[in-house]
């Protein structure tokens, strides 16, 4: 739970100061986009080691 919310401190604090109203937003989503990248990618690798795939 400490990790989580150290994360969330990160991601608040590096959105401060930021500049203007549009650059935050465009960073907020390009950050929540990447996180659902990530969150897709180890879907398939999990999915790919449950199903007994062979990387060769």
């Amino acid at each position: 739970m400490n990790t989580l919310h150290l994360v969330r401190e990160i991601y608040t604090e590096g959105f401060k100061n930021l500049g203007s109203q549009l650059t935050k937003n465009y960073f907020k989503i390009f950050a929540w986009f990447s996180f659902a990248m990530y969150g897709v990618v180890m879907y398939a690798f999990i999915f790919r080691i449950s199903t007994g795939f062979a990387f060769d």
